[in-house]
């Protein structure tokens, strides 16, 4: 079995994590969180590059107050119907966890993945955004260096969903989340990008950017349907742009969500 663990600690070793980075990844559970998105084993992946797209939706209770828990849904399954129409679907690796921790399901090929429905998705509970945000940044990081060590390049595009700002995080802070996303573009192999769902008051492009992410890959739709569909869209075709290798990795990386 992969330790996270000591794969984080390699990185660290070889310099790919700055000490900041492994202080925020410094969690007594954390290897036990990480191990349970970790899903497939590199070695059961043939392909010679890999895309890792990973996904945090809101599962908090005022995503349902707000009658949002459908279009949360329906984004989450745009993602990946876009991803299985890509021509570089073999080689794409999917996660979700939601807000809370919860895991829908490890990384695994797009045929493996959870849809999300009213059965498996019922948001009713808090906003711990940084302490998750840390769990699955560390997910991303300990499953790039688990491909890695296998001869094989990944890259990774993660999406951060909220419509609240963090209200219950009991272990880390946005400049926690800032140094293991600070480590990550620095590396040039992973996209980090966020959707704050209007709340009303919540500032999202400073909470997001307090948490290192870039404003080019920060979306702050409208607290609507419509709105929340169009979002999710727009995650989808960047998503997709980026897993089909070569040079689209790089563009669509420095161009954000408006990239062509």
């Amino acid at each position: 079995m992969t330790d996270p663990k000591e794969m984080l600690k390699a990185a660290h070793e070889e310099g790919e994590l700055s000490d900041a980075a492994m202080q925020a990844l410094s969690i007594p559970d954390l290897g036990a969180q990480i191990q349970a998105g970790l899903g497939v084993h590199s070695d059961d992946v043939p392909a010679s590059e890999v895309v890792l797209v990973t996904m945090m939706p809101d599962d908090s209770g005022s995503i349902r107050f707000g009658s949002n828990a459908q279009a949360v849904r329906d984004g989450h399954n745009l993602v990946l119907d876009a991803l299985a129409a890509s021509k570089s679907r073999e080689g794409v690796l999917v996660h979700t966890r939601y807000l809370n921790g919860r895991v829908l399901y490890p990384y695994c090929g797009l045929s493996g993945a959870l849809r999300m429905d009213p059965h498996n998705y019922d948001p009713s509970l808090g906003t711990p955004l940084y302490d998750q945000s840390v769990v699955l940044l560390g997910t991303v990081l300990a499953k790039a260096r688990e491909f890695a060590e296998a001869g094989v390049p990944a890259r990774t595009v993660t999406l951060l969903i909220t419509d609240g700002a963090d209200e219950s995080s009991q272990r880390s802070r946005a400049c926690d989340v800032a140094a293991l996303v600070k480590d990550m573009l620095k590396a040039e192999r992973h996209i980090v990008a966020a959707l704050g769902v209007d709340d009303g008051g919540t500032d999202f492009r400073r909470v997001f950017q307090e948490m290192g992410i870039e404003d080019r890959w920060i979306l702050t739709p409208g607290n609507g349907a419509g709105d929340i569909r169009r979002a999710f869209a727009l995650f989808s075709q960047s998503a997709a742009r980026a897993s089909r290798g070569g040079g689209n990795f790089s563009k669509v990386s420095l161009g954000g969500f408006t990239a062509p």
